[in-house]
């Protein structure tokens, strides 16, 4: 272990936190209408009229109360605050329940669906908001969400949840993740996330219901997504769990890998971390032999059964690759989990972060060439990947170098 090397990324991963991706969200991205704009192209202009995401506000709201949470200053309140006020005034369905997909530049519903994908990034935020500030309302409206959830939108035969429904909650025809997704009932983007929410939610709200639920996301991992014979997650499924695409996502197999294993942590069950040890370990371990370019220094987006066949990297994917690496060396002391992590994150400092306009490039090809056709900010483009890594890595990296 090279203790100068880890100092020295650690000292970059604090200068990137406070001296871009914060100054960036919080002084470039308000919308003085109210919220935060809804789309900036790269280099730096802002949408005139753009649609607003409650992935993105909802994500958002996650970062500020994440960052208070880590670093308590009255600056992040504030502006946690501005996310929370706009997803209630405008998100949120008083009737109904739950939030709206999408709205117009003035906060009316473009997109009223209740997509589970987004009623979950609503959950996470709205847990962490209750952690950072302690105001019940938003725990309150949380449980709201995550009871509608149960009542509705599981499926009671074979488990997991269906991903789209109306406005007032009658299931949909054609289920998708995001409208523009496979037309699939089930995906184990939503089911990954939906976890991480109900994780978060139960590590400041211990109910009996939510943690059986989230033990069986974990199970639904072991038992359906991750396929047995190659250990990479399937992505999308009918009802009863038979893959209907031969895809493969390295970014969220390495998010997973971190995912689960702090899910698991948050249930705090010794035997269930017991298992789910090695299945974190050897997601990482396939991911790093199949996913990573050449030199070992950052991940490739997608691949199939034949190989790889998006070799772009994107922003959040080699955000998620520091933190499953780093992960992965902490549960196994491998040290090349351990110097992929610390490869991955020179590779962001080289060739993602833009350092004229500020904040990430989306992604750049096989060659580190940024694609500035890609908005720097959008329904999609949020600062909740890299926020969040920033945060696992300094934290990591301090317990790494206490040992």
């Amino acid at each position: 272990m090279d203790i100068e090397k880890i100092k020295e990324v650690e000292t970059g991963v604090r200068k990137e936190l406070y001296e871009d991706i914060i100054p960036f969200w919080s002084k470039r991205c308000i919308d003085e209408s109210g919220g935060f704009i809804g789309r900036m192209t790269n280099d730096g202009v802002v949408v005139k009229n753009s649609p607003k995401g409650l992935v993105l506000n909802t994500r958002i709201l996650w970062t500020f109360s994440a960052l208070h949470c880590f670093d308590k200053k009255p600056e992040y309140s504030a502006l946690a605050d501005r996310a929370y006020d706009y997803l209630m005034k405008y998100f949120w369905d008083d009737k109904n329940g739950g939030a709206y997909w999408m709205l117009d530049a003035q906060g009316k519903p473009t997109d009223d669906n209740k997509r589970i994908y987004g009623q979950s990034f609503t959950i996470y935020g709205l847990s962490e908001y209750y952690r950072a500030f302690g105001k019940e309302e938003s725990l309150e409206k949380a449980k709201a969400i995550f009871n509608k959830m149960e009542e509705i939108t599981r499926d009671k035969e074979y488990g997991g949840y269906f991903e789209t429904f109306s406005r007032d909650w009658q299931k949909a025809k054609q289920q998708s993740l995001s409208g523009g997704d496979t037309v699939a009932p089930k995906s184990m983007n939503s089911t990954l996330h939906i976890m991480e929410a109900y994780a978060n939610l139960y590590d400041v709200w211990k109910d009996e219901l939510l943690g059986k639920r989230l033990e069986e996301f974990l199970f639904i991992f072991t038992d359906h997504i991750i396929q047995p014979d190659r250990y990479y997650c399937q992505l999308f499924f009918d009802e009863q769990w038979h893959s209907r695409t031969d895809g493969i996502s390295f970014g969220h197999d390495i998010e997973a890998s971190w995912l689960l294993y702090r899910a698991a942590e948050i249930l705090n069950k010794p035997k269930v971390l017991e298992k789910l040890r090695p299945v974190c370990v050897r997601l990482a371990e396939v991911v790093y032999e199949y996913g990573m370019d050449e030199k070992k220094s950052s991940l490739f987006n997608e691949a199939n059964s034949k190989g790889v066949t998006n070799f772009d990297k994107h922003w959040w994917v080699e955000a998620e690759a520091v933190v499953g690496f780093l992960n992965a060396y902490q549960l196994s002391g491998r040290q090349a989990y351990l110097d992929a992590a610390i490869n991955t994150w020179g590779f962001i400092e080289n060739y993602l972060l833009d350092k004229k306009n500020g904040e990430w490039f989306w992604r750049v090809d096989r060659q580190g060439k940024p694609n500035l056709q890609e908005f720097k900010v959008s329904e999609w483009k949020c600062p909740y990947h890299n926020s969040r890594a920033c945060i696992e890595i300094i934290k990591r990296l301090g317990a790494i170098k206490s040992i």
